[in-house]
Parts: structure tokens; sequence; C-alpha cells
């Protein structure tokens, strides 16, 4: 036997859903020039940021070839590739580092 409505107190079940996730889920904030996800601290040179990007692009194929080395076929190969891709751009910014410096 089911308990009886009552209209006035009982809540609509949608309705209940979107209160609660407007109050509970807000749609995330997109970035903007004032809202980033993440920044440089101020006085960082160009050749600082470059020298960090070489760092983290270095690290980040190192990571990619230990991951390909423990997979096998279609997704090792993407890895792999993923790797070399990284180490492409490394070797870019490293370039570039030379031709600046003269070295």
């Amino acid at each position: 036997m089911k308990p009886p409505q009552n209209d006035e107190t009982d809540l609509d079940s949608e309705a209940a859903r979107r209160a609660l996730d407007y109050y509970l889920n807000p749609n995330p904030t997109r970035p903007s020039t004032e809202n980033k996800i993440w920044t440089l601290h101020e006085g960082v040179s160009g050749e600082q940021a470059q020298e960090h990007a070489i760092a983290l692009l270095r690290c980040a194929a190192a990571t990619a070839q230990e991951t390909a080395v423990h997979q096998q076929g279609t997704q090792r190969e993407l890895t792999f590739a993923l790797m070399h891709m990284m180490d492409m751009a490394r070797a870019l910014l490293e370039h570039k580092r030379t031709a600046q410096t003269g070295l």
C-alpha cells in the first residue's frame, strides 16, 4: 500500500535535483585573462620559461617511454609517437636556445 501523497509538502524530484545541482554543483568558471588555470610568477624571463619548458618536455618524454615499455601493440606505438613528438618539441626549444646564446 502506498503512503498518501501530500501535494503541498512533497517535492518534485526533478525540481529538487535541479535545486541541489544549482547550489552543490555550480558550473565551473571558464578560464579567462582574469581567471587563469595557472600563471607564471612575475619576473620570470622568457629564457627561464624556455628552460622550464625543456625540462618539462624531457620529463614527459621519459614518462611516455617508461609507459610504452609496459604496453603492447597499437597502444605502445601511440605512446612512442607521443614521446617522439615531445622530443621534437624539446629539440626545437633547445635549438632556439642555442641560436640565442650563440653556442
